[in-house]
């Protein structure tokens, strides 16, 4: 079939070369315009335009697709179908008629669970033990179209979100080009999602981010997991924010405060509304991560001093 991929960040980009390879003839990829990044807040393309630039696949960088210019060239181009991995814009009703199969999505979650930007971190917060991706028709609702297939993954102990996607990343990629060719073939069957066990997961916030204490040691666990390495999870020490990586839960540990610290030679602990948890890294501003007992070190944590 002739193919239009629409994606943009690096988690797209393995579907996307498994599309190139597919034997599928790929016309274009459409992604979110170039953005500044860095100090220098240069323009930068996105992983998948970055990706097609170097395959010498043309790029469409619509602000928004609904613009004439980009519906113009889509017809042009006439796809048979456009393959989309988190492409990050909602495609409107007039293109999402241009190709003849439609827009086929690859989403990470089993749907009806998880609809939105951002399921794997969702999975992850709400400790969820199983987990998937889905293929489904796009549609105008938010991730409420037919679903052509699916596979599960097992959210392990120790699993972020980075960990997670990255293995749906390439799990997912193999799922979509079953589905292409099944598409091609005429033996794609489209099913509705369930009415039942649907769960939004909007985009995670700053705030979103904060390590809360005052929970118990399981959920401070899964929300610096779910939070890393995006958006980042966070806590103030002595007024200024820190960054926190991944942390163990100590089930054995000893009675602390949420949030106090106590600093062992070879650990470093912070008190939750349980028992405590081990810091993994921490960052503090303007500066690189490091092991807790480096940083404790560093910057001479006191008795009783707390992470709020």
């Amino acid at each position: 079939m002739r193919l239009i991929f629409a994606g943009t960040p690096a988690v797209a980009v393995p579907a996307l070369a498994a599309v190139a390879a597919s034997g599928h003839e790929l016309l274009a990829v459409v992604t979110r315009p170039d953005a500044p990044a860095g100090r220098g807040r240069g323009l930068v393309r996105s992983p998948v335009g970055a990706w097609a630039d170097e395959h010498g696949v043309e790029v469409l960088t619509p602000a928004r697709p609904r613009e004439p210019e980009f519906l113009d060239r889509l017809r042009e181009l006439a796809p048979d179908c456009a393959p989309v991995v988190a492409y990050g814009a909602l495609v409107p009703p007039v293109a999402l008629e241009v190709p003849r199969h439609g827009w086929i999505n690859l989403h990470f979650s089993l749907l009806p669970a998880w609809r939105g930007a951002a399921p794997v971190q969702h999975a992850v917060l709400h400790g969820d033990e199983l987990t998937g991706a889905s293929v489904f028709q796009l549609e105008a609702g938010l991730d409420t179209g037919p679903v052509f297939g699916t596979l599960t993954d097992e959210i392990r102990p120790a699993d972020t979100s980075g960990d997670l996607l990255e293995r749906l990343a390439h799990s997912g990629a193999g799922l979509l080009v079953a589905v292409l060719d099944a598409i091609e073939a005429g033996t794609a069957r489209a099913e509705p999602q369930p009415a039942d066990g649907v769960s939004l997961a909007p985009k995670l916030t700053v705030e979103d981010a904060r390590v809360r204490f005052g929970d118990p040691a399981f959920a401070v666990d899964r929300r610096i997991r779910a939070c890393t390495p995006a958006p980042g999870a966070w806590t103030t020490f002595r007024g200024d924010r820190v960054k926190l990586g991944p942390v163990t839960p100590v089930p054995d540990g000893p009675a602390l405060k949420p949030g106090e610290l106590l600093v062992e030679k070879a650990r470093v602990l912070a008190g939750t509304a349980t028992t405590p948890v081990r810091l993994g890294e921490v960052r503090a501003a303007g500066k690189k991560a490091m092991p807790a007992t480096d940083w404790a070190r560093g910057v001479r944590v006191g008795a009783g001093e707390e992470l709020a």
